[in-house]
């Protein structure tokens, strides 16, 4: 391929979005993707993971990946299936969760694929998924691990170095540095004070900063998350009714049974079934005891939270349970309410006031979990509309991702000022909120991208 006289990086995802982050470093003569993530939420969006990829994937010489959530990591395998042939690098934590969250993505685009063909919803005569649970088992094959805090070659004459984030399991920051120039990605960074995981490490020194902006126009409400939780349960469990949790698989599900667990141990709740129905948030889980050293939870409160639920495994299992009556709580994926176990359940308990559902994490637009949050009472599922009667709550103290005061503050410790910041990964709003903030607060340069654009990064202030 070509070599390009300076470095650049385009936005090929999560400009003007909170989805599919992927970002193309192009220097010495090489292509690393930085992120490989799924479009989720809105169709105009979704529809760019049919679209061809910006550039051939055969001609990438590596990826990186921040960590394993879909928005980050769930076009990787559609990527290999097109020709990707380099190696996916990673921390080891991420690696253990792609080998669980990859595959049951690939499994669930068959399974829904084969829904739509059998109740005749889908536009298309023979719906296909984007990739399959083979094609995610493939991608795997190219999975590379590394340790936090050291330097790693990926492609001639650039060296990544991963640093912990705080926000899953192997999340991670990543520097990046290609031909005298260094990158800086935030990825998603965690919370200062979160209950599960370590807060992210300070922001090393850099040119140029990535920063996501998730919630680059909000400050989390300060409010204890047990507080918040137990009087939802005592209320609709009081009325025999089932609550329903929408939870993402990797983090945010093992945060709850780590509360729900403490909170039934003093007593404050009553002792009503919980369900995890989700093999691969109960597969997450059990990697909790195998990673102690990035987050906060003793090994006794990681047992607690491992035997709170009853896990649900097969499907008939989670057909049953939604034949049976409250009181309960379900915990199942996906967060934002776009597939998964938890499509039945909310179309089984969401037509029942007695019932609940709760959202526990942020909920992009375009998703029906957005749509509730804003007030929504019907929702498109499975071809048709259905009626929720349920009670809707937001949860406010839940949120994995790192508020726009934490993300300033997170940017004050760098010890120097980047040349630029980028905001990406952050609806339209959020991110321009943030780049004021940076621009006054900080005096740094800072720019919200637009999809596909690229940047020279010797001279970044110019797209």
């Amino acid at each position: 391929m070509a070599t390009y006289s300076s470095p650049t990086l385009q936005f090929l995802g999560a400009a003007g979005t909170v989805t599919g982050s992927r970002y193309l470093v192009e220097a010495n003569g090489q292509r690393v993707l930085v992120d490989c993530g799924l479009f989720q939420g809105y169709k105009q969006l979704r529809e760019r993971n049919w679209a061809p990829f910006p550039v051939d994937p055969s001609t990438i010489d590596a990826v990186v990946l921040t960590h394993a959530h879909l928005d980050h990591s769930g076009y990787l395998p559609a990527l290999v299936k097109q020709g990707f042939r380099g190696r996916i690098h990673c921390t080891y934590g991420s690696v253990a969760l792609c080998g669980l969250l990859l595959p049951d993505s690939g499994h669930l685009l068959e399974e829904e694929a084969k829904y739509a063909a059998r109740k005749g919803y889908s536009k298309h005569k023979e719906p296909r998924p984007l990739y399959t649970e083979d094609d995610a088992h493939r991608s795997l094959k190219q999975l590379k691990g590394h340790d936090y805090e050291r330097d790693v070659e990926v492609a001639p004459g650039i060296t990544v170095r991963f640093h912990p984030a705080g926000h899953i399991l192997g999340a991670a920051h990543v520097s990046v540095d290609a031909q005298g120039q260094r990158l800086h990605f935030s990825g998603d960074l965690g919370r200062q004070q979160e209950s599960l995981m370590n807060p992210p490490t300070p922001l090393p020194a850099c040119d140029v900063l990535v920063c996501e902006s998730t919630y680059g126009n909000r400050e989390h409400v300060a409010i204890d998350q047990e507080a918040e939780l137990a009087p939802i349960i005592r209320r609709v469990a009081a009325r025999g009714g089932v609550i329903v949790i929408p939870a993402f698989a990797v983090g945010r599900a093992q945060t709850l049974m780590l509360h729900i667990a403490r909170l039934r141990e003093r007593g404050e709740i009553p002792r009503i079934p919980v369900y995890l129905n989700s093999p691969m948030a109960a597969n997450a889980t059990g990697l909790y005891h195998a990673h102690h050293s990035e987050h906060r939870v003793s090994q006794e409160d990681c047992q607690r939270m491992f035997e709170v639920a009853t896990f649900v495994n097969t499907v008939d299992e989670s057909k049953a349970l939604n034949r049976q009556r409250g009181p309960m709580i379900i915990i199942s994926a996906s967060g934002m309410i776009t597939g998964g176990r938890v499509l039945h359940h909310v179309e089984a308990f969401g037509q029942d006031d007695r019932n609940a559902i709760l959202l526990a994490g942020y909920q992009a637009g375009g998703t029906r979990g957005a749509a509730l949050a804003a007030g929504k009472r019907t929702l498109r599922m499975f071809g048709r509309e259905v009626s929720i009667r349920a009670e809707v709550v937001q949860l406010e103290g839940f949120s994995g991702h790192a508020d726009a005061g934490e993300l300033l503050d997170w940017m004050r410790t760098a010890p120097s000022a980047p040349r630029v910041v980028y905001l990406t990964h952050g609806e339209p709003d959020a991110a321009d909120t943030l780049r004021g903030r940076v621009q006054r607060e900080l005096g740094w340069r800072a720019r919200v991208p637009e999809h596909l654009d690229r940047v020279a990064l010797d001279s970044p202030e110019t797209p």
